[in-house]
């Protein structure tokens, strides 16, 4: 899963923060952080495994894994967030905004636990509203090629948003028959997550 669908498979604002940044901290300094921070990153690896054996992670691969192999789970995730962000069963247009912008907030509140490569990609993210502009082609455009340009083995001009455009349909069905089940496990995982009385 991409940055919009992490940010709302949260439970507190500090599960926001560990939830971006597992990305960007060695496995080690994960016990560095308030167990709330700890829980977030917990929280986005079980996502991961989840959403890497999920049936309908593996159909929906299949539209990329033609144009860039490996690298098909990736394009998956950034367009996985699309159909979240498009989603009005979990929030309205006003709430994914409001959603949007808690998030920066926190984030930005929570400065002090950022690494310095995070938090310049924050600065980019919340100029140009990422995570609510998933819900547009052109931001899915952005994250697409945002994710080319960082693959090491892969050509900058492959043409992985027009196969994004021209099997839509199938992949909103993949999300479909995908993040309820999502949804269901990162809530079961929160429940393990809570202190024992």
């Amino acid at each position: 899963m991409n940055y919009l669908a992490h940010s709302l498979l949260t439970f507190t604002d500090g599960q926001i923060v560990g939830q971006f940044l597992e990305d960007f901290i060695r496995n080690r300094d994960r016990f560095s952080f308030p167990k709330d921070i700890q829980d977030g990153i917990t929280l986005h690896r079980a996502i991961d495994t989840f959403t890497d054996s999920h049936p309908a992670i593996h159909e929906a691969k299949k539209v990329f894994a033609p144009l860039v192999r490996l690298y098909a789970g990736a394009f998956v995730d950034v367009s996985m967030d699309y159909f979240v962000a498009n989603d009005l069963s979990l929030n309205s247009l006003a709430e994914w905004k409001a959603h949007s912008l808690h998030v920066y907030k926190v984030l930005n509140t929570n400065e002090e636990w950022l690494p310095e490569n995070f938090k310049k990609m924050l600065i980019k993210m919340e100029q140009d509203d990422w995570l609510y502009n998933y819900r547009e082609d052109w931001g899915i455009k952005f994250s697409i090629q945002n994710v080319l340009n960082k693959a090491k083995y892969l050509d900058k001009d492959i043409p992985v948003f027009e196969a994004f455009l021209n099997n839509k349909d199938f992949l909103q069905e993949c999300y479909n028959d995908f993040f309820p089940d999502l949804l269901a496990h990162a809530k079961d995982i929160n429940i393990r997550l809570q202190p024992k009385n």
